[in-house]
Order: C-alpha cells, then structure tokens, then sequence
C-alpha cells in the first residue's frame, strides 16, 4: 500500500473485578487488549454471580488439545483486582461490633509493633500464597496448574479463544463470496461458504467478523450457533465433539452498513460535471478490514481461494481482482457479476468496486492493462495505461516470473484515504496519484509513476509472496519501495528519480534517529500496533537497506537472490530470515535493532581509525548496538565515478583503514547509499569544506547533499556546532545541482519554522536574510516559462516557494502578474504546473484571490490542479478562514475528507494557523478517530504536523496532558512518543544554538 502523502495504542482495557478473600470470582468482560474504538459503558455487563465462574484451574496433565490452544493466551490476559463495591463495604459495616459508650483500652506501643507485624507476616503470606502463579499445593509442594480466563461473547456465553492472533489448528482452503450492495439504502447483504481445513482435532473453529449482523450459519449443513466477541472483532463456533482432521464446509449469512471511514467495504460519492450527485462502493481490506465486508480468517497467513458473485443494478458495472467469468439476469432486474476463482491469497488483497466508470485498456505481455476512472475524467487516463504497461513488461523480465493474472485494473476512487492499494488484479488510487492531465507537469507525471511503479512491484512483493504477519511489514513495502526506484531508473531515466530517493532516505534517517523509532521487524500484537507499521521505517529505511545491500553484492548477485526468494516461496508466507537466506546474513543486524550507526573517521597520517555508535538524538533510556556496516568510501585520487567506490566492511565497535600516504581526504558512504551518518574530526571537515570550495564537482550531487544533510544532523545531535555547520553552508553560493541544494533548502527552512514559531523575530528576520544572501541570487534567477527537466522544476518549486513564503518582492510580484493574466485570459493562459501551488499561495492571501481560488476548487476537474488550490487556500493567513477550511475538511463537505490531514499539515506550516490547528484537533479528537483509525498513517502525519514544531516547555506540558488525557483513544500511540520527544529535541537545540544564531547570522 502507497502511503498517503500530506504524512501503538495499547488497546483498551476491560476490567476484571475480583476480589482475593472470595471464594467464587467477581468476574466481567475481559480482554487485555483489543481494537481502538473505545468499549461503551453497555458493552460491560455484570454477570449474575451464579454465570461468574469464568476462571478454570486445569491441573498439569488435564489439558486436552483445544485447552493447550489456550495456554498462552493466560501470559497475554492480565487480572486488576479491586475492592469490594461500596454495597458490600456498606453490608459489612452492620457487623461492627457496637462496644459500650465510653469504654476504650489503649493497647501499649509494644503490642501495636507486635500486632502490625504479625498482620504484615499473614497478608504477605496469603498474597504469596494467592498470587503464586500456577500453583496448587498438594503434599509434595507447589503442582503447577493453568488457569485460562474466557471472554464473555455478546450472548453471556463464555467465548472459547482469548488471544487476538487466531488459532492455527484451522485453516481455510477457500471462500465462496455473495455480496449484494444497496448503494441506495447504503446497506449489502452477503453470504460466505468457507471450505476449512481441520489441521488439529478441535472444538472450536475461530475466524474474524465486524460491524455485521449475522443471519444464520452452517457446518456441514447443520445449523450451529455463532457466539461473537466485539472487542477482538472475532466470532466462534464450539463444538460438543472434537472436529477430526479433514474438510468442512461452513456457511455465513449476514447484512451490514457501508463503513464509515476508509475502510471495509466503504461508500463513496462525487458530483459530476452536469451536477448530479453520483454514488459508488469500493473496498480497503489492508491491513484488517476484510472482516468488515466478510466473516473471515483475516490475518495475511491464512492464504486461500476466492470466488466472488455480485448483484448489482444494470447502471453500474462491478469489478473484482479476477477477470469476470459471466453475468447473470436475476428476475427482479438485477444482475450478477461472477468472478473467476482467484489465486491463493491473503485476505486483505481481495477487492470489489460497483461504480458507473468508463475504462481503456491494452493487451500487455498476455495480460489486459486497464485503466478506469469517473466517466467525467476519461480523458486523463492514457499516461497511466502506457505508464502500467511499460512497468509491467520490466518487472516480468526483472523477476523472471510472468505476472499470474490474466487482467489488471488500476482504478481512480474519487473518495480514497491511502495513496493507493494494491489489490491482486484490481489495484485502486487516489485520483491525484493515477489521472494526469494535458497541463500536467513532469512532476506530476513523477509522481503518477512512482505510485504505479510501487503498486505494480507488490504483485510479486505481498502478492505473490507475503509476509506471514505485519511484524515483517516491510517485505512488502520495503521491497515494493526499493523497486519503484529502481524500475523507473531504468525505464524512465527522464524523470530524475534519483534525486527523489536520496531525499526519502534523507527522512527516513532523521526519523530513525529518534528513541521512539522501532526496528524494521518488531513486535506486532494490537490493531493499533498493525496500523503504526505503515510509516517511514517500514517503507523508507526498508528500502535503503536493500539499496545498501545491493552495492555490497557484485554483479547480478542481488537480483539473483531475489529472484530465487520469489521462486522458492510463490503463493507463500515468509519472514525476513527467509529473505537473508536467498540474499545476504550480513543485514539481519539493520532488521533486529532499531535505528542507525553513526560512524566516526579519525585519521592520523596513514592510519584511519573507524568507530560504530548508535545515533541517538535523545540519550534517555538508550541502549548500544552493533552493525554490519558495509562501509563505502572515496579518496581525492578518484571521487566521482562509481569505479572508484572501495568497500570495507566495519563489524566490530572499532577499526582501523591504512590508506596510501598521498591521500587527501575521504569521503565515507558513496553517494549516501548506506542507511548511516559519517562524522569527521576537525581536520577530516576542513579538509573536504576546503575542497568543495575549490571545485563543488570533486564530490558527485549526491555526496554533497550527504555531507550536507549528515552535518545538520551532527549539530542536532550535538557533535558539532552549529558554527561549523554555517562554515560547510558558505560554498552552497557556488552549488548548481538540485540535491544538495534543496537539502540545505530543507534544513535551513526547518530552522527559520522553528524560530517563527517561537516568535523570535529578531533571529527570524536575520534567517531570512541569511537564506536571501545564499540563495536569492538563485531564486532571482528562476524562469518563470515551461520547463521540461525534472531536475530544474524540482529545484525551480523549492526556491520560488520558500521565496515567495518570505516575501521576496521578486517572487511575490511575478506570482501576481502570473495569476492576474491567467484569470484575465479566462484561465488559457497557462501556468506552469510546477509554478501553480507557488502562485496559487500568494493569491490566496488576498480576499479575492482566496475566493476565486475557493470556487476553483469546488468546480476543478482536473486533481493534480484541484490539490494545489487545496494547498494554497489553507496556506492563508486569516484565522477564518483557516477555522473554515479545518471545519469543512474534517465534515467533509465541499472538501474531502480524506484531505484532511493534509489540509492539517499545510495550516500548520504558517504562524496564524498552527496553534489553532493543534487547539482544533484538541477538541475535535473523538471525531477525528471516528473518521481515521487510532494509529494509522493519517493519525500520525495530523500528531506530527500539529506539534513538531513546539519549543517550549508550555507546549510540551500542554501536548503531555492532552495525550495522557486520551486512554484507549491514543495515548500509547508510537507517534505520540515521537511527538513528545521531539518537542524536547527542539527545546535543547534551540537552548544549545540560540546564542550561536544571533552571534554568526
């Protein structure tokens, strides 16, 4: 899945009441953990005391096969014991003995130390005794025993599993599907025949379901009872006898509401160019939805067959991940789309649209390409279709396996929260992210291909092989990533793609470098932890350590490891050991630790000595790691080419290099293709700053960024100061390549946010002269006209929109003779796609321009176009305006609310709106997640967006409160620790740097 751009919560918890002097337990509901919604007072019910006897003691050889099934779930279920209620405090209260009016003995102080220990002596002894885990004391000691709590089901029959991971004694085989959607009622019935496969004799078959009302069921033709338990989104059904090993067939009928949100089997809307409001049904199974839609095993191990039948109106057509086997004319006017049977696959990889959508379509490689979008937008389809073909025919000669299917759809959604999602067979997008337009840009185009290229990789990554659980997340995405860049490289070379990777690995290394990172395999357990997976280290830094793998391999070693890897696991799970196995053992260190290594250079004449630390820009709570660091470096005899490139491979925490006695300098990790930070002693620094200010073309584009983005990182974390960096930034007047210029772009503008946002002004207008004396020349410069290279639109935005951010007089007065004569030519006249949100912005900020562009949005028909008007209107710097626009993302009305958090992200990069904006999302949070799971993607990027650039201690008590304050609705969330810590990382650095900005700006 494409991530979409803008960019755990411990579930929560039930109570078991008990209390340690009763006999029988006071037990309810229980679940440690389970999905993000919050439990409603109503789903907690009192059971009468004489239905309590929850907890069952098994001694050590009387658990069956089903009961030993249960056994771990005791070390995941946790008990809270209480005090009695106050009714029983209160009954126990009469029995106090009355004693007689003015009687009292006080006891001596050698009696009351005797009896308080005595008290101590027996309540430590009975808390021993009773919370000794496992044990029954018999004659020869303590006789372990198990004890497995049951959840309470909706019914007030025990539920028989009590883990959130489903057992594995069952497995299904294959799934007969029958859905009808109502896209008027925005309701569908359906029914579900699961073959299942028996693997162990069992009592109990458990698969997922959510957010449906089940009709009947099934198991081999006689009906049984399904006993559901919410909290875990898991239905049941028990057995009287053990089911032996062998098929079963069972059978599910059901109805539902459309979801709500983005996911499940979700509806969606659009008004077409004549005004009518058109209706639609789509899907989003990943990662745990496809229980919304289908009672299911719905975990990525549980592969299976899939046939699919749907019932639709004549109007709209049905689309599924296989090619169409027949349709049928149903006698009261509907019709039946059937699916052929599917592939083995995960059940978040199935997908069905109904929809009114026009297509095209092309024969390639035995395989039929279409492309399917509103009717309205036909016409901006074609790029994606040659596009997906080209990409199609790589990959198949890339891997050495033909793509399986014989169809792929790719669908524009008008209404999609992700980027995209790569359905097998049916892989759906964001309109922005598949449709291009006659005025589209080639960055528009870039990003149209990356998201293709990314999608269409996952047929064979996640697709074709799959990771057996979310842990290993970035098997997929990593690799989908990794590839995306490699094919486009490749096929097309035109759009500069390299210069988009480096700067993705560039995040991806300042996110890593945070406590609040998690290695790129870690423990999964909760739907919140699942949703967290999907971030820069699963996707980014999971394909910059593919990309440092493979320049360590020679040759064709890598491609043929992988193509081994696809070969030997088709249609299968795996882990990342099984990936080290076809590849290399030296990465399993970049998979198991979190983080990244900063390496140290110290040179004394010839010898070179090489030490390993963890990065960490936070020292609280840390630990340090080793790495496998297959170290690359360059020397003054031979910088630039590829050939010139020595490996040494840095496995301890020190090492030392013998270089040739006329060497000048290094420079370590070649063109930043390793996921790792290089700090130089001082003459190391002076050295190669030296250097670049002789000939900036000594080093390649990418090793000056590098240098670059690695010494802004060392003053974060303290290494170096600041000053040394401002000494690197003076040759940057003689730079002319986009990448090491928008990286001090970059980083230069994260600092000039900062300083705004703290209302330093005197610092902030010195900034701002800094980055003019450095950059305005450049920015001066710029042509206005269309342009054709990638390289230069991308560096032509970066300047033009951080100069008309500050008023440049230059930029701001072209911007509004450019937007002037585009609204005077009735919109003919074009602007350069690259050049519209940078124009758009400044208009917006007058009250004319802001409604012009306003109407704009409401009526564009292109995406890419509608975008940057969104961007530019929230860009405004009226509080109404901003209150409006944040209000009407978040209802959904005249803007989609899927944009919402990217609507969050752009308010808060301006002064007026960022405190608004954390106060909105402060008191619009219930309604937030109501909108986006707790966890997700788009939950991270609006936490980050609202608070990353707070400084103060004010804020960072005030972001602490309120997300201790949420419970179960966030408060545990991995993006909430990294939102905390990052507040204190910009408390220190500005408390280490202040004094260093106003003494060299």
């Amino acid at each position: 899945m494409e991530s979409f751009d803008s960019e755990s919560a411990p579930l929560p918890r039930n109570m078991i009441e008990n209390s340690m002097f009763e006999e029988e337990p006071d037990v309810v509901d229980l679940a440690k953990e389970f999905p993000s919604y919050p439990i409603d007072s109503d789903d907690v019910v009192y059971e009468p005391r004489s239905s309590r006897l929850l907890v069952r003691g098994l001694g050590e050889n009387d658990l069956d096969e089903d009961e030993e099934d249960y056994e771990s779930s005791a070390r995941l279920l946790g008990m809270s014991f209480m005090n009695r209620n106050s009714s029983q405090r209160s009954a126990a209260s009469s029995y106090i003995r009355q004693q007689p009016s003015g009687w009292c003995s006080m006891p001596s102080a050698w009696t009351m130390v005797v009896g308080v220990l005595i008290l101590v002596l027996v309540a430590s002894m009975i808390m021993v005794i009773y919370f000794l885990p496992g044990c029954t004391f018999t004659r020869d000691g303590c006789k372990k025993t198990m004890d497995t709590v049951y959840p309470v089901s909706t019914s007030g029959e025990l539920f028989p599993w009590t883990e959130l991971r489903l057992p594995v004694s069952v497995h299904p085989v294959h799934y007969n599907i029958s859905l009808h959607p109502n896209l008027t009622s925005m309701t569908f019935q359906g029914s579900v025949s699961i073959i299942v496969q028996v693997l162990q004799v069992t009592k109990k078959i458990v698969l997922h379901s959510s957010d449906m009302k089940i009709i009947s069921a099934t198991f081999e033709g006689k009906e049984v009872k399904i006993l559901e338990y919410k909290p875990w989104q898991q239905i049941a059904i028990k057995f009287p006898d053990d089911l032996k090993k062998g098929q079963y067939v069972l059978n599910i009928n059901y109805t539902a509401n459309f979801s709500s949100s983005y996911d499940g089997f979700y509806n969606s809307s659009y008004v077409d160019t004549t005004g009518a409001k058109r209706v639609l049904a789509a899907t989003q199974f990943e990662p745990l939805a496809a229980r919304k839609a289908f009672p299911c095993f719905d975990e990525p191990g549980f592969k299976s067959t899939f046939l699919i039948k749907i019932t639709r109106e004549p109007k709209y057509i049905s689309l599924s991940n296989m090619p169409k086997a027949k349709t049928s004319n149903l006698s009261n006017g509907l019709q039946e789309d059937e699916f052929e049977k599917s592939v083995n696959m995960s059940t978040y990889l199935v997908a069905f649209i109904v929809a009114e959508f026009s297509s095209v379509s092309k024969n390639v490689s035995k395989t039929m390409v279409s492309v399917y979008a509103v009717p309205d937008k036909k016409d901006q389809v074609h790029y994606a279709l040659e596009t997906a073909g080209k990409l199609l025919d790589f990959y198949n000669t890339f891997f050495e396996i033909d793509y399986p299917l014989s169809k792929l759809d790719l669908v524009a959604i008008p209404d999609f929260l992700a980027g995209a999602m790569e359905n097998w067979g049916l892989i759906t997008f964001r309109e922005t992210t598949l449709l291009v337009g006659n005025h589209s840009s080639h960055i528009d185009k870039q990003l149209v291909t990356c998201v293709i290229a990314h999608e269409l990789a996952h047929q064979w990554f996640g697709n074709l092989v799959t990771m057996r659980w979310w842990n290993d997340l970035w098997l997929n995405e990593g690799f989908a990533t990794y590839m995306q860049y490699t094919s486009i490289e490749t096929v097309f070379p035109e759009l500069d793609i390299d210069t988009e990777f480096l700067s993705i690995r560039f995040r991806a290394l300042a996110k890593d470098a945070l406590n609040s990172s998690h290695p790129v395999s870690t423990v999964v357990s909760t739907p919140e932890q699942v949703e967290e997976m999907f971030d820069s280290v699963s996707y980014e830094k999971g394909a910059s350590i593919l990309l440092m793998l493979n320049g360590t391999l020679t040759g064709e070693e890598f491609r043929k490891g992988v193509i081994e890897y696809l070969q030997k696991y088709t249609f299968r799970n795996t882990e990342s050991e099984d990936l080290w196995n076809s590849l290399s053992q030296i990465m399993n260190t970049w998979t198991v630790q979190k983080g990244f290594p900063l390496v140290s250079v110290k040179r004394n004449g010839t010898q070179v000595t090489l030490t390993q630390e963890h990065f960490h820009l936070n020292s609280e709570n840390t630990k340090d790691s080793l790495w496998h660091i297959p170290l690359t470096y360059v020397n003054d005899s031979c910088s630039a080419l590829s050939s010139c490139k020595q490996v040494f491979h840095l496995k301890d925490k020190t090492a030392t290099l013998k270089l040739p006695a006329q060497v000048k300098w290094l420079k370590f990790n070649y063109r930043s293709d390793g996921f790792y930070i290089v700090h130089y002693d001082e003459e190391g620094w002076r050295v190669l700053n030296e250097a670049l200010s002789v000939d900036v073309n000594i080093l390649p584009r990418e090793d000056r960024a590098a240098l670059i983005n690695n010494i802004f990182a060392l003053s974060r974390l303290g290494k170096v100061p600041f000053r040394q960096v401002l000494n690197l930034m003076e040759y940057i007047r003689n730079e002319t390549e986009t990448a090491p210029l928008t990286e001090a772009l970059f980083q230069l503008a994260q600092i000039y946010r900062l300083l705004d946002k703290r209302s330093e002004l005197n610092l902030v207008s010195r900034m701002k002269s800094y980055i003019f004396e450095h950059f305005g020349s450049l920015m001066d410069s710029q042509s206005w006209e269309q342009e054709n290279s990638v390289s230069k639109i991308t560096l032509r935005s970066a300047l033009l929109e951080i100069a008309c951010s500050l008023n440049r007089h230059n930029c701001t007065t072209q911007a509004k003779l450019i937007f002037d004569q585009w609204l005077a030519s009735n919109k003919t006249n074009q602007i350069p796609s690259d050049l519209m949100t940078t124009v758009f912005k400044v208009a917006a900020q007058t009250e004319d321009g802001w409604t012009t562009l306003l109407d704009m949005y409401k009526y564009s028909n292109y995406d890419t176009e509608k975008r940057k008007t969104l961007e530019a209107l929230a860009s405004t710097q009226d509080v109404k305006k901003i209150i409006l626009i944040l209000q009407k993302s978040l209802d959904g009305s005249v803007i989609e609310t899927h944009e919402f958090p990217f609507v969050i992200n752009t308010i808060c990069k301006n002064l007026p709106g960022y405190l608004y904006t954390w106060y909105f999302v402060k008191e619009n949070w219930d309604k937030i997640i109501q909108k986006f799971p707790v966890g997700s993607y788009a939950i991270q990027s609006i936490i980050m967006s609202t608070t990353s650039q707070f400084s103060t201690k004010t804020h960072l008590v005030e972001a602490q409160n309120f997300f201790s304050s949420l419970g179960d609705r966030g408060s545990q969330m991995r993006i909430v620790q990294e939102a905390i810590e990052t507040i204190k990382l910009n408390m220190l650095w500005l408390e280490n740097n202040l004094n260093t900005l106003q003494n060299w700006l």
